[in-house]
């Protein structure tokens, strides 16, 4: 028997396939998705060369180490939706400074979004398949793995803000609330 759905301040959310526009949604947070890391990558934009290297609290020690894994992983993702081999990770240290990283990820998020531009329904419920770096075999619907994408991205974004704001240089308020309101001006 299925569990009932609970109302979240009055809202039944709906379950995926209930004519839900997925297509939209997806959309919509990789937009939010752009609009976040531009923020991050323009506040970061304030630091010193040392700060933009030195070791942090981030999962992956330094802003840049992190900046530069969460733009891999965009580009690891991609390369699983298209079919392709996962890529080798990329090295920081070609990243010496945050024009660097905006240039690359620029190139990777202009792929992302013209994936996502293409994408449809049919093709978002379908199940990708790809092998995860501890080599093992894994399949989840794409609209899973690319909502999963954007998350990813939130938490190291989220990391990157609280280094960020320890040098001084808070990139503001990165919800996807606040993104939705920049939409309205």
């Amino acid at each position: 028997m299925p569990r009932p759905r609970t109302a979240i301040g009055g809202i039944v959310p709906q379950l995926p396939g209930e004519n839900a526009m997925k297509t939209d949604l997806i959309r919509s947070f990789y937009e939010y998705n752009t609009w976040a890391n531009e923020g991050i990558l323009t506040t970061a934009m304030q630091l010193t060369d040392r700060q933009f290297v030195a070791a942090g609290s981030a999962s992956f020690s330094s802003i840049r180490d992190t900046l530069v894994h969460t733009m891999w992983a965009q580009w690891n993702w991609l390369l699983r939706w298209r079919g392709e081999p996962n890529p080798p990770r990329f090295d920081a240290q070609d990243y010496p400074d945050v024009a660097a990283v905006r240039t690359s990820w620029g190139e990777i998020d202009r792929e992302t979004h013209a994936f996502v531009a293409d994408v449809d329904e049919a093709a978002l419920d379908t199940i990708c398949r790809y092998v995860n770096s501890r080599n093992e075999p894994m399949a989840y619907p794409l609209w899973q793995q690319m909502l999963h994408q954007v998350n990813h991205g939130t938490q190291h974004r989220s990391e990157v803000a609280v280094i960020l704001t320890g040098y001084g240089h808070s990139p503001g308020g990165l919800d996807y609330i606040l993104y939705l309101d920049t939409l309205k001006q």
